[in-house]
């Protein structure tokens, strides 16, 4: 399977990845790099020439490595991740009798979570949104992302075909492209029906072969750098001492939704997360609301 072009299969692994595993682009992009990234230095810092030869403190010097560059222990733990897979692959194919990254720690790192933006900033939030086509459409977003929890990759992967508006639900394409419906509530209603017309207008004439929900004012499909930018704009608008990442806005409707007694698996499923540990560190409430919550609800707590 190597060849003298490829002596550490990296392409024979990402063609698993993208057929067998169908990882998006984006994240074969990724897992690439990392592993390339430590080829290089198993190659010309160890004198390793195969994967064969790498062993588990060849792993730990490749992660020191890192380290000493600067990087985070969340770019580490990234990398460690992706060396996992791939080695797993090599075994898995027989080419391998033990993954030398299997053994090796994870750098410790502090889970931080995003601030929880308070509901009565996000009505600001909205209500600030100008009476104008572009207003229309940065309502429209807000809603969405706070109202459905949506990714802003999801977000801006949208197609008009996604919404089913007689029953306010919305088909969204998550992580691994795996798909998920959402709902959507009366206020997103009501602002993507003030904003489909603006829609309309920018779509005339346009030849693009796509058919974004979020578009430009040219017609083409929103970044995701564009929405940070509205975000920015729309925060600017309401308050110059704070600044809101869009996915603190899918942190908030997550957390709204378990302060008011939501299952935190129905959580899970509406974010689209594979994990209950990951719905778990999205929706960390404060020890003093759990205390409330505590007394209030539990019949060993509760005064008569």
């Amino acid at each position: 399977m190597a060849s003298p072009q490829d002596p550490w299969l990296v392409n024979p692994f990402l063609e698993h990845l993208e057929w067998e595993r169908n990882l998006s682009r984006s994240t074969l992009t990724c897992y690439r790099r990392e592993v390339l990234r430590a080829a290089a230095f198993f190659s010309n810092e160890l004198d390793v020439a195969a994967p064969a030869s790498v062993l588990p403190q060849s792993v730990r010097s490749f992660l020191a490595h890192l380290h000493g560059l600067g990087l985070g222990a969340r770019s580490i733990e990234r990398a460690l991740a992706a060396l996992r897979t791939y080695f797993r692959f090599l075994v898995a194919e027989d080419l391998l009798r033990s993954n030398p990254a299997e053994s090796v720690s994870r750098p410790h790192r502090a889970r931080a979570t995003p601030p929880i933006v308070p509901l009565d900033f996000i009505e600001t939030l909205v209500e600030n949104c100008p009476d104008e086509p572009t207003g229309y459409r940065d309502r429209c977003i807000i809603e969405f992302l706070y109202g459905s929890g949506l990714r802003v990759g999801e977000l801006v992967a949208l197609d008009l075909v996604d919404l089913q508006t007689t029953t306010r639900l919305v088909r969204v394409k998550g992580k691994g492209r795996k798909e998920r419906i959402v709902p959507y509530g009366r206020c997103a209603a009501a602002a993507l029906e003030s904003y489909l017309p603006a829609r309309a207008t920018w779509r005339q004439g346009s030849d693009r072969g796509h058919d974004a929900l979020f578009v430009n004012q040219r017609g083409g499909r929103l970044s995701d750098r564009s929405v940070r930018r509205f975000l920015d704009a729309a925060v600017g608008r309401c308050s110059d001492a704070l600044s809101i990442h869009p996915h603190a806005l899918r942190h908030a409707f997550a957390t709204h939704l378990l302060e008011a007694g939501m299952d935190l698996r129905a959580i899970q499923e509406l974010l689209g997360h594979a994990s209950l540990a990951s719905t778990q560190i999205y929706t960390s409430v404060d020890l003093a609301h759990l205390m409330r919550v505590h007394r209030s609800a539990h019949p060993r707590s509760r005064r008569d």
